[in-house]
């Protein structure tokens, strides 16, 4: 399938709202170097100034925010902290390398869902977005395959398979996780390098018919559920609201 042209003009703006919005995101991957194996056997463990760090960029990003933006920030909050202690401490998901849940982390979830939430959004980007998921999606599957191929990732190859099943089933949310999925597959790259965190060779250690890499490729499968229960919770609590957008909605399409 042929992708979708992107006006030159316009392919500019969503180069510009992506590196602002997602990009610099990105360095926090060479951030992690100091909470890896590395500088800690050899320099010092500096994971306090991390997380640290990682509150001042937290807040910096949640003050410039707009309000739908700060309540879903808060949720992810909550929501990584619960979600975190669940699959790192007891189904042994993955070991990060204290074998804590640095708080940097939980934050980090938020700032990313926040940063992908608003380069989603934005409406150049809305305008292409057919295109831009197609690029991603084509990109993605290329990555999970050379990851089976030359890896043996078949927990992550199955992973990939199942967040396109489910953006087949829920259209409006592809662009969202496709972007989802490459920034995270950036952080998980970039962290298990350094030895920040690390994944079994198995599925949680458990499942031997699933072989996994480490980092495996389609861990951002999880992230639907942060995702799924931010929804939710800003929903509930925004009832009449988002009951009148649906109606809105519903009378739009008839």
């Amino acid at each position: 399938m042929k992708i979708k042209h992107i006006p030159k003009s316009d392919l500019q703006q969503i180069t510009s709202i992506f590196n602002r919005e997602i990009g610099r995101f990105v360095f926090f991957v060479f951030v992690l170097f100091f909470d890896g194996i590395w500088f800690a056997e050899n320099v010092t463990n500096s994971q306090t100034l991390i997380n640290i760090l990682m509150i001042a960029g937290f807040l910096k990003m949640y003050l410039r925010s707009t309000p739908r933006v700060k309540e879903l920030m808060i949720y992810a909050v909550i929501l990584g902290f619960g979600g975190e202690y669940l699959f790192s401490r007891a189904l042994n998901m993955y070991t990060y390398r204290l074998e804590n849940v640095p708080f940097y982390v939980p934050l980090g979830h938020a700032a990313l869902y926040g940063r992908i939430f608003m380069f989603s959004k934005a409406s150049i980007v809305q305008k292409h977005h057919k295109a831009i998921e197609q690029l991603f999606g084509y990109f993605i599957a290329l990555f999970a395959t050379l990851y089976l191929l030359f890896f043996g990732d078949v927990f992550g190859f199955v992973m990939t398979g199942f967040v396109f099943l489910l953006l087949w089933k829920r259209p409006k949310d592809r662009l969202f996780f496709l972007s989802m999925y490459l920034l995270v597959a950036i952080l998980e790259i970039g962290g298990t390098a350094f030895g920040a965190w690390s994944w079994p060779s198995t599925a949680f250690g458990v499942f031997d018919f699933l072989p996994s890499n480490n980092p495996p490729s389609g861990i951002s499968l999880f992230y639907f559920l942060l995702d799924v229960s931010c929804f939710f919770m800003y929903t509930q609590r925004h009832k009449i609201a988002w009951k009148r957008l649906k109606r809105i909605k519903k009378v739009s399409r008839s």
